[in-house]
């Protein structure tokens, strides 16, 4: 079985298209000096006790520690010190260490700055698995027994909490033979009172209006970097302002980013991609309190 994009967009790229990239990068100068912050304070002792108040903590590039409802959720979780041939820029926000027992952990899709396998025999607890359907067969044979495969707009209800996995623009592979044998997108955490997407990684595409059609969102959570060169990468990743086209699209009230600043995955880098995003916000008048641009490891804790 192999998996496709909503409106049959193609994110296949040909070995002209790698060189043409390529030369394009060696000729531009970036200053990869500076990074993202780490937040002077970190709440590691309350997320730690915490079992009551809505919370979230960016640790870094699309890992979150999500506190609902009781219950200590990680998005594609990722403590990897390198990627491929690239060192992490940034260290994570909260040591693995530092993290409470783990209920559920979701993952958005296969490739390995998303799922990384020496991060996951790492957490503390037994976890509950969300993956995209395709994905439970490796995990099975990693040794992981509490998995829950699921395609798009398929939903369930785990402690209290309606996940549903959505669709989502991009594209998978582990190995030379395994392109797109499972699927990709992202996840929505429902509760009585609130509301949360995890965009995943993705390109623009008709999908945000969709989820926006069948959602109230409060919170989500969208990706901003590795967008260029855009000729390149706009299937699969979106720019900040496209993020920004999607924020509008699904009336949420509050915009996180995430997927920037830890990882050299294309030639933009986290400050730049943050300084679009704010550059689009302004022109478009939103409101600043609606953006939640977080440091590494800060935290957002509603009050009881």
């Amino acid at each position: 079985m192999r998996y496709a994009n909503l409106d049959n967009v193609s994110n296949n790229k040909s070995f002209k298209d790698m060189r043409k990239w390529q030369k394009e990068r060696r000729s531009k100068v970036k200053d990869l000096s500076v990074n993202i912050e780490q937040s002077p304070v970190k709440k590691v002792k309350e997320l730690f006790e915490n079992r009551s108040r809505t919370s979230y903590t960016w640790v870094g590039h699309s890992t979150f520690l999500l506190q609902l409802n009781g219950m200590n959720i990680l998005t594609d979780p990722v403590w990897a010190k390198r990627m491929g041939f690239q060192k992490r820029l940034t260290e994570p926000g909260i040591s693995l260490a530092d993290l409470p027992e783990i209920d559920l952990v979701v993952i958005s899709h296969g490739h390995y700055d998303h799922l990384d396998f020496p991060t996951l025999k790492k957490l503390k607890g037994n976890p509950h698995y969300f993956v995209p359907v395709g994905l439970k067969s490796l995990f099975t044979r990693k040794g992981y027994q509490n998995v829950t495969e699921m395609s798009w707009w398929e939903s369930t209800e785990y402690g209290g909490i309606t996940v549903h996995f959505v669709p989502a623009q991009h594209w998978t592979r582990r190995t030379l033979r395994d392109m797109n044998t499972s699927h990709w997108g992202g996840w929505i955490f429902q509760t009585t009172e609130e509301t949360f997407y995890f965009v995943g990684d993705t390109g623009y595409f008709s999908g945000f209006q969709q989820i926006a059609d069948r959602f109230t969102i409060d919170t989500v959570f969208m990706p901003i970097g590795a967008y260029e060169p855009e000729w390149f990468m706009a299937a699969s990743h979106i720019s900040p302002e496209d993020s920004v086209k999607a924020f509008i699209e699904l009336k949420a009230k509050y915009f996180v980013p995430m997927h920037y600043g830890a990882y050299r995955l294309a030639d933009d880098t986290g400050p730049e991609a943050l300084e679009r995003l704010y550059c689009e916000w302004e022109k478009r008048q939103l409101p600043e309190e609606q953006l939640k641009v977080l440091l590494l490891g800060e935290t957002v804790m509603k009050s009881e």
